[in-house]
């Protein structure tokens, strides 16, 4: 038997991306940029952290905006069968103080994340990153304690890990990401997800 971990990426997969529903609580529509506009996440969260300092907000109302999404539609279900078959690992450059309220909604899967700089009025002052390349060092790691990995995500910062992977896989992506990368098939439900990752493990 062939030991596998499936290493899911977080926002646009599982749930729906943390900053653009902020930016449409907050009413602040340039937050609405992801890593799907700006592959250089270190410039984009800089970028982030210098907007909410200006409109005076901090990790509270970035929370409590969290505390309102759900997972997208079918992806506790998703994750749940996911499991039942093999090992999984969302691999995510969100934030541990970003991820509590979502991974008891997703029943509480295993997140390997980063962690904010807060100060103790709630000022967001930083971030730290796991690792640099955290999502493509982690499958790196993963491979070298024995594992095969296999993966999905929709953006830039995900397409290391797929090309890592033994297999990997393109989900809810952009138009443009698909027709740039072909080699990775690319599925918009979790029906078609499952099929395509029950064949490979």
């Amino acid at each position: 038997m062939s030991m596998n971990i499936v290493c899911l990426d977080l926002e646009g997969v599982l749930v729906p991306e943390i900053w653009i529903a902020f930016a449409e609580v907050s009413g602040i529509p340039e937050l609405t940029r992801t890593t799907r506009d700006e592959p250089d996440y270190d410039k984009l969260m800089r970028w982030r952290l210098g907007v909410l300092k200006e409109h005076g907000l901090g990790l509270k109302e970035i929370r409590d905006t969290i505390e309102a999404i759900e997972p997208i539609p079918g992806a506790r279900e998703f994750l749940d069968e996911l499991r039942s078959i093999t090992q999984v690992i969302i691999i995510s450059d969100t934030f541990t103080q970003f991820a509590g309220s979502l991974m008891k909604k997703l029943g509480w899967p295993t997140i390997f994340c980063n962690s904010l700089v807060v100060a103790p009025d709630g000022e967001i002052t930083g971030f730290k990153m796991r690792v640099e390349n955290s999502k493509l060092t982690t499958v790196r790691a993963l491979q070298s304690i024995g594992f095969e990995t296999i993966s999905a995500g929709d953006s830039h910062n995900d397409l290391g890990m797929l090309q890592a992977s033994k297999a990997g896989f393109l989900f809810k992506s952009t138009e443009q990401i698909i027709k740039e990368y072909p080699q990775f098939p690319a599925y918009e439900t979790y029906e078609g997800l499952m099929e395509a990752i029950k064949k490979v493990v």
